[in-house]
């Protein structure tokens, strides 16, 4: 199915911040201290909060009359297009701490620059998002120093997590037909313009935690395709439970 880049863009944006935003909201009530189940839920109400904008955008850009919930709650596994990174189970805190560096780490540059975007409403959502990515940066870089510049476990934990999901980083940068449309046009910005700031980001925080950098190189993808690991069935089969067992309940 062919879809307008402006709804691509919209709903890449939207499925990475939802299931990211989920993913998060799996901490509530088993976080390592209060205080961070709090400021995880936090985070994961702004990611949130970016994705019901962004949903409401890409439907209004399709025309079919899909609202934020229709895309939320009523896609399949195959429809979906956010990146492998952010669908990747919670592990320990500190794979949680890692996959939530990588992604904000990202996003922080980018929506700064989509401030810019010749579309209105991306512009507005990337005014309101660049504020709460960089508390997101902060926090995880924070912890994430803290972890691998602490005890022998907490080291080895953050090193193995880093190893692990650096692999996932790269999907990021990527771009296809539908984004090199957009960049043309000054509504989406072009990845390899804030990976140097990515780079500067995560080589300071590393460096601070003692971990050492992967090599860069062949990474995962396909999730722009709607390729996806086993873990997203899982989530949606969450996530999508009460809409799914009630058609069409509204609150």
């Amino acid at each position: 199915m062919t879809h307008d880049p402006r709804f691509l863009f919209a709903l890449r944006l939207a499925d990475d911040a939802l299931i990211l935003g989920h993913r998060l909201s799996e901490w509530i009530g088993v976080a390592p201290q209060l205080e961070e189940e709090l400021a995880l839920a936090n985070i994961a109400l702004d990611l949130i909060g970016q994705a019901r904008m962004l949903y409401a955008h890409a439907g209004e850009i399709e025309g079919k009359g899909r609202d934020e919930d229709a895309l939320a709650y009523l896609r399949d596994v195959p429809d979906w297009q956010n990146v492998l990174l952010v669908e990747q189970p919670n592990g320990d805190f500190a794979r949680t701490i890692v996959r939530q560096l990588i992604y904000s780490a990202f996003m922080a540059p980018l929506w700064r620059g989509l401030k810019a975007s010749a579309d209105p409403t991306i512009a507005a959502v990337a005014a309101k998002a660049e504020k709460e990515v960089a508390y997101h940066v902060r926090h995880a870089g924070e912890w994430l120093i803290r972890l691998g510049d602490g005890t022998d476990e907490s080291h080895a934990r953050a090193a193995e997590a880093v190893e692990e999901l650096w692999p996932y980083g790269g999907e990021l940068f990527e771009v296809d037909e539908a984004g090199r449309t957009l960049i043309a046009a000054g509504i989406a910005m072009d990845p390899e313009s804030v990976r140097a700031e990515w780079n500067t980001t995560m080589d300071m925080v590393l460096a601070q935690a003692t971990l050492a950098r992967p090599a860069d190189g062949w990474h995962q993808s396909g999730g722009r395709k709607g390729r996806h690991s086993e873990h997203l069935g899982h989530l949606l089969a969450d996530m999508q439970f009460l809409q799914r067992a009630y058609p069409g309940a509204t609150w």
